[in-house]
């Protein structure tokens, strides 16, 4: 398992959730959502002045796919905001696979005591937190580093 921070964007409408793991990539962490501004390039400010503390050695933005692996209308949005990331940032973007994660967060919450008002501000934040634990467990798995890098992405 490679040293060094990791940070995992949730990508949202309204907002985007944030996790961090601990130098180590043993523990994933929620940090407050960004708020997805109209304009890209100011939800993106926002995003690195708020993981930038941190020195991430990757950034891993979740890719909304369906159960079958199709896109949605929610990939795209992803890739674009991966891209516009990566041209901001010297540290790799990596997209990946987050199905099921907005679900998983969403029983999480309920199981918390959570109503549906109360999650909306959260389900952002542990979705994230899912999506970095997904990757941690995949690089501990493989030993090789997860996901699939946004130019390689683009290029398929």
């Amino acid at each position: 398992m490679r040293s060094g921070r990791r940070v995992a964007v949730d990508v949202g409408k309204v907002r985007v959730g944030l996790a961090v793991s601990d130098f180590h990539g043993i523990l994933a962490s929620p940090l407050p959502n960004v708020s997805r501004e109209p304009e890209l390039g100011s939800t993106m400010v926002k995003l690195l002045e708020a993981i930038e503390e941190f020195e991430p050695i990757e950034i891993y933005v979740g890719l909304p796919l369906s159960m079958s692996a199709q896109h949605t209308a929610s990939t795209a949005d992803a890739v674009n905001f991966a891209r516009a990331l990566q041209l901001r940032t010297k540290t790799p973007v990596k997209l990946v696979d987050e199905r099921l994660t907005s679900v998983s967060a969403n029983a999480i919450l309920r199981g918390a005591g959570k109503d549906g008002r109360q999650s909306r501000k959260l389900v952002d934040q542990v979705a994230a937190t899912l999506i970095l634990e997904q990757a941690l467990d995949l690089e501990r798995a493989g030993n090789t580093a997860p996901g699939i890098d946004i130019g390689e992405y683009l290029n398929d």
